[in-house]
């Protein structure tokens, strides 16, 4: 399997080299960057589409079925998922929540504090741990140092996906595009060794990532602040802050109402009416979910969920008497008592991604009501229900403490909110620790592979407790195993058909008018770009195989131009799309799409010069 071609002769330009082998891969490309960024399906399955392609279009993609499975043997693959369980340990041990802690007493009510912790905790954590699970991780002690900072949440909160990004840079480790790249570098230095290109060292780059760290953190203390919006009320109030006072009403159940007798789910269970039963008052005390066998008696109070139109209907129809509503949290709950309104975040792997908040087991299963619904920026306050699950959707959920003690216990949520019950193994956090610094150290010394190295990680927190084997799987995603595995086909269909040298030839072509350094900048705002739009490891796949051409074609240091590329697939600021974390805080930050182009445009466009002349400085951009 030949994993490298050399760029082509042209005699009569970049065109005339293009065959039908090369159509073909350029057509499977170009759909998956449809299907990528308009999300008609969930990345992963996108990923196995095209490599099922890839294998059926034999012919001319010339990828054989042992080729089209590869990705999930690779090394690349096994690191990320191995890396992925080591991070779920290192969660459970609370050792971050604890970092956070100690950020919060620092910050008090000093913004400026707020932020500087916020970024000076985040970065060099997500420089050995992968800085997606670190942003689940710290979202709800973020917001909570908001709120209680009288700062709002929206000030911090992109901050911190930004700076897991800028730390990621720091070490390989630090997110799954760095192991991926390092991956692809080492296979084509394999086949092509004059190209020089080798996998990475553990801190190959951490000298140039520190540079892009600290200039990010600049930039997020001076001029971010600044651009940033304050979308969220510094008060923290979600049901002012969803504006909800319009779809919740108290009804008072007269004498003489047919309902009386009947049970709940009997009167109003039919999901056609678009009505929720959030509570029912009798004398004072509160019932929560599950109500739908609850019996309805005289003067009994019912909170309901719905928009007014509806409410006129159910109360003329059935006699009802209106009895205001709740304004604000606290009339969802006595004084004293554990709030039962939270914003909850589905991350990847969740399993209601895909689903609708009717398909779905969630309202059994949790005892919960949904009350909005946040998606891609937008609040949805009424008949929801059919609208399918996204990544970084965020729902505001009612229900009893007991069932969002469980949520937060469940890693198919993000819960926006800390809570004190939750219990974490502190007397393993020695062992974690101990475990993450031998594998980053042993292939840092070059012991053993940075693949090995993990796995065995893996064998020891199991040994040492820190983490249960049955935990093991439900601490992979494997959406993003599955996107891996899936992509990488895609990468050796490029170069073995001769795409990759062709696009290369054709991108060379600008060195007749651009410097080398000018190219190597074309190539980090392109994979930039690119990475806005889809999946920063298929950015890394399609990119890294067209710049290690590129590179040989105008003489010029290959390395360099693969470094430029992984550095932008890996910090992707400018869409709330472009990067998981950033998907992570769009709902409990109430962004909209634009105030990521605002922020992040310009670092975008700072890192991509600072990032630029580093590698030209550190490793040179000619050979």
């Amino acid at each position: 399997m030949s994993l490298f071609v050399p760029p082509l002769i042209l005699q009569s330009g970049v065109l005339d080299a293009v065959t039908v082998d090369m159509l073909v891969v350029f057509a499977i490309i170009l759909l998956a960057l449809v299907l990528f960024a308009t999300e008609w399906y969930p990345i992963d399955v996108t990923a196995i589409l095209i490599m099922v392609l890839l294998m059926v279009l034999e012919p001319w993609t010339q990828i054989t079925p042992r080729e089209g499975i590869a990705g999930f043997a690779s090394p690349a693959t096994i690191t990320v998922l191995a890396m992925l369980i080591l991070s779920s340990g290192i969660n459970r041990t609370g050792i971050v929540q604890r970092i956070g802690q100690r950020m919060a007493a620092f910050a008090g009510f000093d913004r400026r504090k707020q932020l500087a912790a916020t970024i000076g905790v985040t970065g060099p954590v997500s420089g050995v741990i992968n800085n997606t699970p670190v942003v689940a991780i710290l979202v709800p002690v973020i917001a909570d140092l908001a709120h209680e900072g009288k700062t709002s949440p929206s000030k911090l909160l992109m901050p911190l996906s930004f700076a897991s990004m800028l730390g990621g840079t720091l070490t390989l480790i630090g997110t799954s595009t760095n192991i991926l790249a390092s991956d692809i570098a080492a296979q084509i230095g394999a086949e092509s060794p004059a190209l020089g290109l080798h996998a990475f060292g553990m801190f190959e780059f951490t000298k140039l990532g520190v540079i892009v760290f600290a200039v990010g953190a600049v930039y997020l203390m001076t001029v971010g602040v600044r651009l940033l919006p304050e979308r969220v009320p510094a008060d923290e109030d979600l049901v002012e802050e969803y504006v909800l006072q319009e779809y919740l009403a108290d009804v008072v159940i007269p004498a003489d109402s047919s309902l009386i007798g009947k049970t709940v789910g009997e009167v109003l269970g039919d999901e056609n009416l678009g009505i929720d039963v959030l509570q029912l008052i009798r004398y004072g005390e509160r019932f929560d979910e599950p109500l739908a066998r609850k019996e309805i008696h005289e003067n009994d109070t019912l909170r309901l969920r719905t928009n007014r139109d509806t409410l006129e209907r159910i109360m003329d129809a059935e006699g009802l008497t209106f009895a205001g509503g709740p304004k604000a949290d606290a009339e969802f709950y006595p004084d004293g008592e554990e709030p039962v309104l939270v914003e909850v975040v589905i991350p990847s792997g969740s399993f209601l991604v895909g689903e609708t908040i009717a398909s779905s087991t969630f309202r059994r299963r949790y005892n919960a009501n949904v009350l909005a619904f946040r998606t891609r920026g937008d609040v949805v306050r009424d008949r929801f229900e059919d609208i399918r699950v996204r990544v970084g959707d965020t729902l505001l959920v009612q229900a009893p403490p007991d069932s969002l003690t469980r949520l937060v216990q469940n890693e198919d949520f993000i819960v926006a909110h800390e809570f004190d019950e939750t219990t974490y193994r502190t007397e393993k956090i020695p062992f974690a620790v101990g475990i993450i610094a031998g594998v980053v150290a042993l292939p840092a010394l070059n012991v053993i592979p940075i693949v090995v190295s993990a796995l065995s990680g893996v064998v020891m927190m199991i040994v040492t407790g820190v983490l249960k084997p049955n935990e093991l799987y439900t601490s992979v995603e494997w959406n993003v195993i599955f996107l891996l595995a899936g992509v990488i086909p895609l990468g050796i269909a490029l170069q073995q058909t001769g795409a990759a040298a062709v696009l290369g030839d054709g991108v060379a072509s600008t060195a007749t008018f651009l410097p080398a350094i000018g190219v190597l900048w074309v190539f980090y705002l392109a994979t930039g770009l690119l990475t806005s739009v889809i999946s920063n490891n298929a950015s890394v796949v399609l990119m890294i195989p067209v710049a290690a051409s590129t590179a040989q074609s105008i003489g010029a240091n290959a390395f360099a131009f693969v470094l430029a590329v992984t550095f932008a697939a890996s910090t992707a600021f400018m869409t709330p799309v472009g990067y998981q974390t950033n998907l992570f805080v769009y709902g409990p930050g109430g962004y909209k799409f634009s105030d990521f182009l605002r922020v992040g445009a310009p670092l975008q466009l700072l890192l991509s010069v600072v990032t630029v002349l580093g590698i030209a400085f550190f490793w040179g951009v000619r050979v």
